[in-house]
């Protein structure tokens, strides 16, 4: 399984799965992060966290923690 926390610098993909239950599901959810939506990794921290991610037209920035839930392609 391939996580969004895999995916280099520069690279895009597809949603393909939010892995886990509860508040932290919903709330990348809200965030626009659901099944079929595409991204693309923009920048990662010296330590690698967080995230910035370009999804439905904005800048994301997330957690290494929120980003090995969501399954990527």
């Amino acid at each position: 399984m391939k996580t969004l926390g895999d995916v280099a610098i520069g690279q895009s993909g597809t949603i393909v799965k939010l892995h886990g239950d509860g508040v932290l599901r919903r709330h990348l959810m809200d965030l626009g992060l659901i099944k079929g939506t595409q991204f693309k990794v923009v920048k990662v921290a010296p330590l690698g966290d967080p995230i910035e991610i370009t999804v439905r037209g904005y800048e994301l920035s997330i957690r290494k923690e929120e980003a090995a839930i969501v399954e990527v392609l």
